[in-house]
């Protein structure tokens, strides 16, 4: 997570960078070889179908078998041989994030009203119909993935979810991630990873309809499948490796801060952790303005005057204020929060998932012979004027019929 030169100059010379490590920030899904990579797979899986989906998920992940689908005897018993107390933790972080994008969904209405006389236009909240999930067990089982996804989905109102999980465990899919899977409400998920699963779930290659929107986090090959696949389908976030981002001023332990950076470095080597620190009050300021320019991912601010920054701050993928907040809570679906979030400085014109995310916000309008005069003659100056004549005829032919 690197200031560039343009950065520099911009927030001026109240900046000391103590440390960075070395080279520019490059994702890795933005790697060339990557790239081609599954540009090669989707064509050939998209040419060849299942034939090509089943090749890829025996070579690449050692699956074996019949058929992808993890059977619903399997989904409710998967955790028959976990301990109570995950058991227990799982459902507590279904519920709670369930419980968060219920009141999210409360908070969008749908409306209508009249904009001028004789026309009343409104908006709808409709759910998409299709959603592919991608619930990541690679060198991590990150089992609060089914939360943010298949939860906030269902939530959502989103009729058809499919799931797809890598069979990581000798060809067979991790019991701990459909366990969550199934507390999250999950009815269909399929033992089938990397950008074989995503391909499938779009192509709409196992025995459900094609999915209309993919989400979910995955490695840089799952990411570019998404980035390649967007434009078909609808997808979540273009995220890169997870990043956090604390400030820190005097009041903070250096324990907490360091803790909690290495929290989020842990994801893997390519993971982003910054620190920004100042004992002088007044250059908090400059620390806003450094947020805002590295838009993270993650933002922790362990400081005083916590509202102040929450009101200054707004440029992250998702703000923990206090020492009593923590990222790790949030990845974990503890505090309800979705963890699924812009990087890469993409924050800067996007947040995270949420139940918004699987509705499409629709606009419609009525209209009465009333309001004719008022809509027609000024669309038919200007389109002459623009020389769209079939626009022009089209109000034309209103304000005939209303004389006629």
């Amino acid at each position: 997570m690197h200031l560039n030169d343009e950065d520099k100059v911009r927030l001026g010379n109240g900046i000391t960078v103590v440390k960075e490590p070395p080279g520019p920030d490059t994702p890795a899904q933005r790697d060339p070889e990557v790239a081609a990579t599954v540009s090669r797979m989707l064509s050939d899986i998209e040419a060849r179908g299942l034939v090509a989906v089943r090749e890829y998920a025996e070579r690449l992940d050692g699956w074996s078998g019949t058929s992808f689908e993890v059977t619903a005897q399997q989904l409710r018993g998967a955790g028959d041989g976990l301990p109570r107390a995950l058991r227990e933790a799982l459902d507590a972080g279904a519920e709670r994030t369930r419980r968060f994008a219920s009141m999210q969904r409360d908070h969008l209405e749908d409306f209508e009203e009249e904009v001028l006389p004789g026309v009343v236009c409104g908006q709808r909240y409709i759910p998409v119909q299709t959603v592919g999930a991608y619930l990541p067990a690679g060198r991590f089982p990150l089992l609060a993935s089914a939360f943010m996804t298949v939860g906030v989905a269902s939530v959502a109102g989103v009729p058809n979810v499919l799931s797809c999980t890598p069979p990581s465990l000798h060809g067979e899919p991790h019991p701990a991630v459909l366990y969550a899977a199934y507390a999250s409400g999950a009815e269909r998920v399929f033992a089938l990873g990397g950008v074989q699963a995503l391909a499938a779930m779009a192509f709409g290659l196992l025995d459900a309809p094609a999915a209309d929107m993919l989400v979910g986090a995955g490695n840089a090959f799952v990411a570019e499948a998404k980035r390649q696949l967007f434009g078909r389908v609808g997808i979540d976030v273009l995220a890169g490796p997870s990043e956090v981002a604390v400030i820190a001023d005097d009041t903070a332990t250096t324990e907490m801060v360091a803790a909690d950076l290495l929290g989020q470095a842990e994801h893997g080597p390519t993971s982003p952790a910054c620190l920004v620190t100042t004992s002088e009050r007044l250059a908090r300021d400059l620390a806003v303005a450094l947020m805002d320019t590295l838009a993270p991912e993650h933002l922790e601010v362990l400081a005083d005057d916590l509202p102040w920054y929450l009101d200054n701050l707004t440029s992250y993928g998702s703000l923990f204020l206090g020492p009593w907040s923590t990222v790790a809570y949030a990845d974990k679906g503890m505090s309800g929060t979705n963890h699924v979030l812009p990087t890469g400085r993409n924050a800067r014109f996007t947040g995270g998932l949420s139940v918004s995310g699987f509705l499409k916000l629709v606009t419609y309008q009525r209209a009465t012979a009333d309001s004719t005069r008022a809509q027609a003659e000024p669309v038919v100056l200007i389109s002459d004027f623009e020389k769209l004549h079939a626009h022009r005829d089209s109000a034309q032919l209103r304000l005939e019929f209303l004389h006629a």
